[in-house]
């Protein structure tokens, strides 16, 4: 037996419901010889009448009362899926899959993750915590949907890089450090440092700031996580060369940021695979993430 059809069964519930067959055909905008072609050819298909003709009111037999019970399930099951189908292409629901330093995750992030809540609350943004590189990589494996990258990035095929905004880079020194108005790099580099791991943008960023002075300083201690390096400077273990990611950063009580000269900036672009080849909820995040953009 072939299986069954949808659209028949959408007429014989149609039927039951209305009692004729010129009042489905008007339900259904379907001319009635359509209508009781559909109905021959189920009971045509399961060997049984499934409707009683002839009286003023079309009524189903009890083999087309058990159908008409189950094409109810199967026709709300089928429009659930069509609706949940429409709601993923329209990016109504979804799971979108974000990259982010801890410094853009902590300052900046939350406001975009608040207004994509508010906008498409049935979309899950599932954050991860990772460098530029590792998220250039996932990118590139399609294991991530977006990121948050320090720049600048080599061009990858299949990737689209935006820029996004810039940030001031600051020195953070202890608030015991007597210190000049503006920091120099022979300045710091007479100073115990800390900095980003080796890996990371951000230290190539900062080494070059030093490198264009002829300096090459070395480090007290290298990590990625940059609030651990704040807590490091208010307890006087050294200075860092960070972000100034929020205009009120609330800073740890024993910190002072001092600008830089000559001046440096963190540059954050956007990546994700062109748009074509992207669902609706990855869409929406980064029209969101486009909203916080720096003009």
């Amino acid at each position: 037996m072939r299986e069954l059809n949808l659209d028949q069964l959408r007429t014989l519930v149609a039927i039951t419901d209305l009692g004729t067959f010129s009042a489905a055909a008007r339900a259904l905008h379907l001319a009635q010889p359509t209508v009781s072609l559909h109905i021959s050819e189920l009971e045509s298909r399961l060997g049984a009448t499934l409707v009683l003709r002839g009286g003023r009111k079309v009524e189903p037999t009890a083999a087309g009362a058990v159908l008409v019970e189950r094409a109810r399930r199967l026709l709300r099951d089928a429009d659930d899926a069509v609706d949940a189908v429409q709601r993923h292409v329209e990016g109504r629901i979804g799971r979108v899959r974000l990259g982010s330093s801890t410094g853009v995750l902590v300052y900046l992030l939350p406001e975009v993750l608040k207004a994509m809540e508010r906008a498409h609350p049935d979309i899950d943004v599932e954050v991860s915590i990772l460098g530029s590189a590792e998220a250039m990589e996932r990118l590139a494996q399609g294991t991530l949907d977006v990121g948050l990258v320090a720049l600048p990035q080599p061009a990858r095929p299949g990737i689209v890089l935006t820029h996004w905004r810039s940030d001031p880079m600051m020195a953070f020194v202890p608030r015991a450090w007597t210190v000049p108005k503006r920091i120099t790099p022979q300045w710091l580099a007479a100073r115990p440092l800390i900095f980003n791991d080796s890996t990371t943008q951000m230290y190539r960023l900062t080494m070059e700031w030093f490198a264009d002075a002829g300096l090459s300083p070395r480090t007290r201690i290298e990590l990625n996580y940059n609030e651990a390096m704040k807590s490091l400077v208010a307890a006087g273990y050294g200075a860092a060369v960070l972000p100034l990611e929020h205009a009120g950063e609330q800073l740890h009580q024993g910190v002072q940021v001092v600008p830089l000269r000559p001046a440096l900036t963190r540059h954050t672009a956007v990546v994700h695979r062109p748009l074509e080849a992207v669902d609706g909820a990855t869409r929406n995040l980064l029209l969101t993430l486009a909203q916080f953009r720096q003009v």
